[in-house]
């Protein structure tokens, strides 16, 4: 009679495909959770190249991915993003008439917009429609994951290489409109105003400063007067003029 054979030691590693492997490690190790993120360009080199240079992060990958208006807001109603990188030059429906359907449709979602056009009309509207973000396409594309994480964060971010060119008129602008000797906005508000400018809310503002959501409002409208601003759009273009969007 012949002895029992001696039983073999299988390691997991050699009962499986190599690959199989690789992705049930990687499925259990620790990860930060991704920025979902949809593509609306019409290019596809284009649109192929910008989920090249966002897949490679790790904090973001390109969830899904539209070639013009109408297909991003139909793939809006059916998933969950954390940003939309929207170009504005899209066949039909232009980017801006996309950007401002999908605020109405997903007010929660933060949206760049990028474009070639270093154009203050561009901006304003598209600050108007909701966007988030402004981001030259022929800048850097550090600039685009910068601004990506930073609308994400629930700030507000605009291409430093529109600051100078966007900020000028308004600072000669208000030169005029401020009398000589006239009070400025006190380092409270100023903060405020800041704080307001990056994206943050009232509330958001009265938490990190320690005060309550009705002081907060007062120090805005306080400083906003001083400066003769009126409403969100001229806020924004002081801000850029002081280089507030771009400070951590």
């Amino acid at each position: 009679m012949s002895s029992p054979r001696p039983k073999e030691t299988v390691e997991l590693k050699d009962a499986f495909p190599s690959h199989w492997y690789s992705l049930c490690s990687e499925a259990y190790s620790p990860v930060t959770k991704q920025l979902r993120i949809l593509l609306v360009e019409d290019h596809e080199t284009v649109r192929q190249g910008l989920k090249l240079l966002i897949d490679r992060e790790p904090d973001m990958a390109v969830a899904d991915e539209a070639s013009d208006g109408a297909q991003a807001l139909a793939l809006a109603r059916q998933h969950l993003f954390d940003v939309a990188i929207m170009d504005l030059s899209l066949p039909e429906m232009s980017g801006l008439v996309a950007t401002r359907k999908l605020k109405d449709l997903r007010p929660g979602l933060a949206i760049v917009s990028l474009t070639r056009h270093a154009d203050k009309t561009f901006l304003e509207e598209l600050l108007r429609a909701g966007a988030s973000g402004y981001v030259l396409k022929q800048s850097p594309h550090d600039e685009l994951l910068r601004a990506i994480r930073a609308v994400a964060g629930g700030a507000q971010y605009i291409d430093p290489a529109l600051t100078h060119h966007l900020a000028a008129p308004f600072a000669a602008q208000a030169r005029k409109k401020t009398p000589r000797g006239a009070a400025g906005p006190t380092e409270r508000e100023s903060d405020v105003l800041r704080r307001v400018a990056q994206g943050y809310s009232n509330k958001e503002i009265a938490g990190q400063l320690g005060l309550s959501v009705k002081t907060v409002e007062v120090h805005k409208a306080n400083g906003m007067q001083k400066l003769s601003l009126r409403g969100r759009i001229e806020l924004m273009r002081y801000a850029m003029h002081r280089g507030w969007l771009h400070e951590d």
